[in-house]
């Protein structure tokens, strides 16, 4: 059975449409990105478990439920995936950050680290790696390599737009994982972007070019 969800409720698809167009300014990019973001993690924490909880209404006891969201990490990758940051801490304000930084080599391809730092994580810990894009997936794969090299059991990929040539690449090397996107695009061209994609989601998220 696939870990690979599609999130296609018509509020993320109206939104996404704006997100694509190359109209849309860093700004209203910005927010789009963080919007889209909260609707996924909506979804994405659906298997979360509860933890009852009584309370005190001004009428009665009664019995509730929580999220112990002290248990949640939430991974970026640099620099891309702090664009959907806000959105998801919005919904889980007091889950840990930790951060992982890469970089294409030109000559091999292949990812290379340049920054890691995670919180602690327990073995019953939810993590959650954040990435607009996943394009071939090697970014991703490596992300995912080094959560579970520091402790990470139980994790969540969750991206905007994805291909299927990283869907494919994520579901070899890491079965377990789960994959949430708004939409699965048609293919990579020559240079690596998905297509019809949305261009580079960093460089329009800080106007780097």
């Amino acid at each position: 059975m696939s870990n690979h969800f599609v999130i296609d409720h018509p509020l993320i698809l109206h939104k996404l449409t704006i997100l694509r167009d190359k109209s849309t300014g860093p700004k209203e990019f910005r927010e789009l990105v963080k919007e889209i973001t909260m609707l996924m993690t909506y979804e994405a924490t659906r298997h979360i478990a509860l933890r009852e909880k009584m309370i005190e209404t001004p009428l009665e006891k009664c019995n509730g439920y929580e999220i112990n969201d002290k248990n949640i990490v939430v991974v970026p990758i640099l620099r891309a995936g702090l664009g959907m940051m806000e959105g998801f801490l919005q919904l889980l304000p007091n889950a840990s950050v930790g951060y992982v930084g890469l970089y294409r080599d030109e000559r091999t391809k292949k990812p290379v680290e340049y920054y890691m730092k995670f919180p602690k994580m327990f073995e019953d810990t939810e993590i959650f790696i954040l990435d607009p894009m996943l394009a071939t997936g090697k970014s991703a794969a490596k992300a995912v390599e080094l959560v579970k090299e520091n402790g990470g059991k139980h994790i969540t990929m969750l991206s905007i737009l994805a291909a299927p040539e990283g869907i494919e690449i994520l579901e070899n090397f890491h079965p377990d994982l789960k994959i949430y996107t708004s939409s699965v695009d048609r293919m990579l061209n020559e240079e690596a972007y998905i297509l019809p994609g949305l261009g580079d989601a960093g460089d329009r998220l800080y106007r780097t070019k």
